[in-house]
């Protein structure tokens, strides 16, 4: 029987031998899937989303002591910080530490807080997120929050240390603003 040059025992006629340098493919085909999904991994940590954990019980009841959530770092470089956002930021006097607070107030803004009820531009501020065994009696004289800077706060005010401690915070040090939990399960879903 004549054959045209072909091997007759290869991979394709279903007996399953390796053709000399398939393995070498193979590993090449799995060595570039691997560095592509670690460059788009990179990618999306470093410009888009970035997964943080929550370290203390200043934002009860909204976020736990070690939740695991993504922050969506693009939305302060494409949009504005709004009143009522949970931002990530680095802490004033240390940059190598990281807190997540609520926006309280913004720049420009009158901001008063007469025994924990807290007034922005003389209306009182309705916050449904901090239940009220979290609420706290402190006062802060009226003040104007500075240009660029944002007055953040925790929700659980009896225990949070926040702008009311640090003062407001300046706009570059906000890089996140809080998206998703994803861990536990059972607490899954969009931060508000």
């Amino acid at each position: 029987m004549e054959t045209d040059g072909q091997n007759e025992q290869s991979p394709e006629n279903g007996q399953g031998e390796e053709l000399p340098g398939q393995g070498k493919g193979i590993m090449h085909s799995w060595l570039r899937d691997l560095v592509v999904s670690v460059v788009v991994s990179a990618f999306i940590i470093i410009f888009l989303y970035q997964p943080v954990r929550v370290e203390g019980t200043s934002m009860l009841p909204v976020l736990e002591d070690e939740d695991r959530l993504f922050i969506n770092k693009l939305a302060y470089r494409v949009g504005e910080i709004h009143r009522g956002d949970v931002v990530v930021f680095l802490y004033p006097h240390d940059h190598d530490k990281s807190y997540i607070k609520r926006v309280i107030a913004l720049p420009g803004d009158d901001l008063k807080i007469d025994h924990g009820m807290v007034y922005v531009n003389g209306s009182p501020v309705k916050e449904a997120y901090v239940p009220s065994r979290f609420e706290d009696d402190r006062s802060q004289p009226e003040m104007t929050v500075p240009q660029h800077k944002y007055f953040l706060m925790g929700d659980h005010r009896s225990v949070s240390y926040d702008s009311r401690d640090f003062g407001p915070v300046a706009r570059e040090l906000i890089y996140g603003k809080a998206a998703f939990v994803y861990w536990p399960m059972d607490q899954a879903g969009v931060v508000r």
